[in-house]
């Protein structure tokens, strides 16, 4: 089998890639001219440059391939129109490529958001049959990528899987908090529980591939996590235990959140780079409940995690030492 990978370099595309090759497939790599070849340059893939505003230049990445895996989109970015071309009008493109070169591929599989769903009511996990009510412009352009997707299957076979917090080797967005904890600080928003649920960036490859080669999951829309309620300070507790060090719990008031978060957005804004932490960022933080139940994935495409988050946080430390960014 042939795949097509799109954010083939970044954190969860390049780990997709080397668990696809695993599995004896061919991968190609669907990039950007200016993309860098970070975690991929070294592996057996073939390299496709398009343009993802010419649906006509993506032709020779989708007419050939029996799988597309749309992992590349935007998680940070200047301002909202760039949520939206990043996330919704590439997927929209790619989608009208193959029904125009490949409309017998196998299955085209989309790499969502539980965002583009939003957070949960009380301590509910929200599932596949939570109408959609994303709080951020990451995840309504997320929302507007799946709907592009629903809109298209009835011509071709397409899956949906939505992730949570995906961490592991390559993140850098947890690796912050990683870092805090190193540093013996465990940061956490506001003074009530938050609870969410996590998936290893390894159980997540493996829970996309199970989607996509599964018969019965086109047309379908799964979420893919570990099926315990975590909070922060459990995964500040598990970091800290795999650091070996001591670390004390430091609650930042909501007010102070969003602050902190205007004040990067501004200074960020002014040196025309989208910021770590923004006014969005700063709305998904305070929310109580980011849970999804996997439930749906277990039953039809008899998928399990299979990395604990203390197991998986205990992997993800010794990549990040062993890598050089923690020191």
């Amino acid at each position: 089998m042939k795949a097509l990978v799109t954010g083939s370099t970044g954190f969860i595309g390049s780990h997709l890639v080397e668990r696809l090759l695993a599995h004896d497939y061919k991968v190609s790599c669907l990039i950007r001219k200016s993309t860098k070849l970070e975690y991929i340059d070294k592996l057996p893939v073939e390299l496709v440059r398009a343009d993802y505003s010419d649906i006509d230049s993506l032709r020779p990445a989708v007419e050939n391939v029996d799988y597309v895996f749309h992992v590349g989109g935007v998680t940070k970015a200047k301002d909202k129109r760039a949520y939206f071309a990043g996330n919704h009008e590439t997927t929209r493109n790619l989608l009208s490529a193959v029904n125009k070169f490949n409309p017998g591929l196998r299955r085209f599989t989309l790499a969502s958001s539980l965002t583009a769903v939003g957070p949960g009511e009380g301590l509910e996990p929200v599932d596949e049959t939570t109408p959609y009510h994303p709080i951020t412009t990451y995840g309504r352009s997320k929302m507007e990528a799946e709907k592009e997707c629903l809109a298209n299957m009835a011509s071709l076979p397409i899956t949906i899987v939505r992730p949570p917090a995906v961490y592991g080797p390559r993140d850098r967005d947890i690796f912050a908090f990683f870092n805090s904890v190193k540093k013996h600080i465990i940061p956490l928003s506001g003074f009530g529980r938050k609870v969410l649920s996590f998936v290893h960036a390894y159980d997540l490859v493996d829970g996309i591939i199970a989607a996509a080669e599964h018969p019965g999951a086109a047309g379908q829309v799964y979420f893919i996590a570990n099926e315990d309620a975590y909070d922060w300070e459990m995964l500040g507790d598990y970091a800290k235990k795999s650091l070996n060090t001591w670390a004390i719990r430091a609650r930042v008031p909501h007010a102070i959140l969003y602050t902190i978060a205007g004040i990067g957005e501004f200074a960020a804004g002014m040196q025309g780079k989208p910021a770590l932490v923004n006014i969005e960022k700063a709305r998904d933080g305070v929310q109580k409940n980011w849970l999804c139940s996997p439930k749906k994935a277990f039953t039809e495409l008899a998928f399990r995690t299979k990395l604990s988050l203390e197991e998986g946080v205990a992997i993800t430390v010794d990549w990040y030492k062993k890598n050089g960014w923690m020191k």
